[in-house]
């Protein structure tokens, strides 16, 4: 299923697999050495459902129902592109071939000069450095193009690793602990809270010193 999604996806010129959606003009296509986030499309369907159908991801992340079927997929898109989820919601996918790896996204915060940040990455690409480019990108997309906010927050699981990692290679700033609610497991999980201000980001924004 997978390989057809990405045989499909190739056959796609570069500019019908790097179009913006139209709805989401304030959302731009982000590119870093080895990514393209842009607006998920249909044909991620397939792929979205296969990496999110994954107890080890769903349990990490606040939002996502485990099992996840094609119907979530096919839901999570349309929801997406008619601006229902987030403020910014990007598929992950390779330069190289097309193909979908996860999501990441921007959401409100508690007022206009901060945001949200949101990520999860399927669990075949992990531990090799997507995450954290990815993550790289977004901010600077949001600190360039959104000049009333002033700090990004991001929060996981304290039992997720991988997470806090790409956390502090981006310099956020530990702020605290609380509960979240998890939908995978149906109740709240104890979760930490980082923030990266502006004025940080621009000492790091080169991001050389957290590579």
């Amino acid at each position: 299923m997978q390989g057809e999604l990405l045989r499909e996806d190739q056959s796609r010129s570069p500019e019908e697999r790097l179009r913006p959606d139209r709805l989401r003009t304030d959302c731009p296509v982000l590119l870093s050495e080895r990514l393209v986030l842009r607006a998920p499309h249909e044909e991620d369907i397939d792929a979205l459902a296969h990496l999110a159908n994954n107890a080890n991801v769903a349990t990490m992340v606040s939002r996502m129902p485990h099992p996840y079927t094609a119907k979530d997929a096919a839901d999570f898109v349309r929801r997406t592109n008619i601006g229902e989820i987030g403020k910014c919601v990007y598929a992950i996918t390779k330069s190289e071939n097309g193909a979908f790896i996860g999501c990441c996204g921007v959401e409100p915060g508690h007022d206009p000069a901060t945001v949200e940040i949101g990520y999860w990455l399927g669990e075949p690409y992990w531990n090799q450095g997507y995450m954290t480019e990815a993550t790289h990108a977004l901010i600077d997309m949001v600190f360039r193009t959104r000049e009333c906010v002033e700090q990004i927050d991001a929060r996981c699981r304290v039992t997720n690793v991988g997470s806090r990692r790409v956390i502090h290679k981006c310099g956020f700033q530990f702020q605290g602990s609380g509960l979240a609610a998890s939908l995978a497991l149906g109740g709240t999980v104890p979760v930490e809270w980082f923030r990266l201000d502006r004025k940080t980001w621009m000492s790091l924004r080169s991001w050389g010193a957290l590579r």
